[in-house]
């Protein structure tokens, strides 16, 4: 159910808020609400469920938090058990969505804490003792405090599952039905996605919704027009290593973002551009929280720096003025390919994206570009050279045109004509030796 486009758009103080969430609103410099706040806000504040689809950046957090919070202030009185769980499927994720609930409570007095691995558990479980009204939780994490009697969701009114297309992806299923079932069954769940999911998601939204709004707020393979995204053709890992080096050494982007796909990669090159002589922090799922929060803490406060990342750092994370991505892998889905470039070129400003791919990538970018129904622009980095220049043909599908397969040895010696003189091949008979006369019978030695 897409929001009435007829509607002219509305204010803050048009979705009913409570007169602190509004101040926290201007405290915050929120110009208007977007239409995905537009949309969710009225659905969360009378009760239903939400399954809502929505790209990242789109101010989902906000059309989440703002009710969720609004809720909790009807509803006055000292808690004696958390009164909202909401779910991230990452730490960085959790993070930013807990500063954004501090933001907006900050004229209230509701309490939020967070539940993410990496983090002291018994620390986590002396926080979860003081009742804080709500819970930012990883599912992993949480469902360990839940089985030690640290976490109780039985006032939990509100759920809310953030990036849950993600989450399964991530094989967090099992655990986020678990965590809703700990919640009582009269709760209120909201569910944002960023793609409308597989049969994985139909069968989650079955188990945790009941009778939900559905919000279609964006097509999930729509990327912004203000994004300049282009492809440059790389002949083998040292070259693009060369080719990054020189793309981040021109000083047009203060902040930018590296993506690999594998953590040893994403080491190796904080190692070549350090050496470089650029200012670099890394990101994955190898480091600890305490690592993992002061790389992005130090990346956000830089004005000049480079984030090298695996797919962690695709979703959610907000950085202001970041001005290029960098595919250094090409990513292995469409919808990772948005969420990476998705970094950059936020909130309308411009941004700037270029993948490198070598030979044996270009059918995987070239499946992105279907899906995505765009094609990149193509750019030839004439300052590092390389062999590989993308296929020379392609065919209407922008893959590159193969090689005819060779005959088979058999059908090259069914094609040559017999020599001169050569004695047609008779066929050989059951049991016949090589030159079609019967086996000569020879006896049996003692013990064969």
């Amino acid at each position: 159910m897409p929001p009435d486009s007829s509607t002219p758009a509305a204010t803050f103080a048009d979705l009913n808020l409570h007169e602190r969430l509004l101040k926290a609103v201007d405290a915050l410099a929120f110009e208007a609400p977007t239409p995905v706040q537009v949309a969710a806000i009225p659905v969360a504040l009378a009760g239903r469920d939400l399954f809502a689809i929505a790209k990242t950046g789109s101010g989902k957090t906000a059309a989440f938090v703002l009710p969720l919070l609004a809720r909790l202030l009807a509803d006055e009185g000292k808690p004696m058990a958390p009164r909202a769980l909401i779910l991230s499927p990452t730490r960085e994720l959790a993070r930013q969505i807990l500063d954004d609930v501090t933001a907006l409570a900050r004229f209230t007095f509701l309490k939020a804490e967070i539940v993410t691995g990496g983090e002291d558990f018994k620390v986590q479980a002396a926080r979860l003792r003081r009742n804080p009204d709500i819970i930012v939780a990883t599912p992993g994490r949480a469902l360990e405090q839940l089985g030690t009697g640290n976490l109780d969701l039985h006032r939990a009114a509100t759920l809310v599952i953030d990036e849950a297309d993600r989450m399964l992806d991530m094989g967090f299923s099992d655990d986020v039905i678990t965590l809703a079932r700990a919640c009582p069954a009269s709760r209120q769940t909201l569910l944002y996605s960023a793609t409308p999911g597989d049969a994985r998601l139909q069968q989650l939204l079955g188990e945790v919704l009941r009778d939900p709004a559905r919000l279609v707020l964006d097509d999930h393979r729509a990327d912004s027009s203000t994004i300049l995204q282009q492809v440059i053709p790389s002949d083998d890992n040292p070259h693009k290593e060369a080719q990054l080096k020189w793309l981040l050494a021109q000083g047009n982007a203060a902040k930018a973002m590296v993506f690999t796909n594998t953590r040893d990669m994403a080491d190796r090159l904080q190692g070549v551009l350090i050496s470089s002589g650029l200012r670099v922090f890394v990101l994955h799922g190898d480091k600890d929280q305490k690592r993992r929060k002061e790389a992005i803490a130090r990346f956000r406060e830089s004005k000049a720096a480079v984030l090298v990342t695996t797919d962690v750092a695709a979703r959610g994370l907000d950085i202001e003025a970041l001005d290029l991505v960098i595919n250094f892998d090409m990513p292995r889905s469409g919808d990772n390919y948005l969420h990476r470039v998705g970094r950059t070129g936020r909130a309308g400003a411009p941004g700037h994206a270029i993948s490198l791919v070598a030979a044996h990538e270009w059918n995987l970018m070239v499946s992105i570009e279907r899906y995505l129904r765009r094609q990149f622009e193509r750019r030839l980095l004439k300052e590092v050279p390389g062999n590989f220049k993308g296929p020379k043909k392609v065919k209407a599908s922008g893959k590159p045109v193969g090689k005819k397969k060779k005959d088979s040895g058999r059908k090259d010696a069914a094609k040559k004509p017999a020599a001169r003189g050569a004695r047609p091949k008779t066929p050989k008979a059951p049991g016949a030796s090589a030159d079609g006369m019967a086996p000569l019978k020879r006896p049996r030695r003692p013990g064969q």
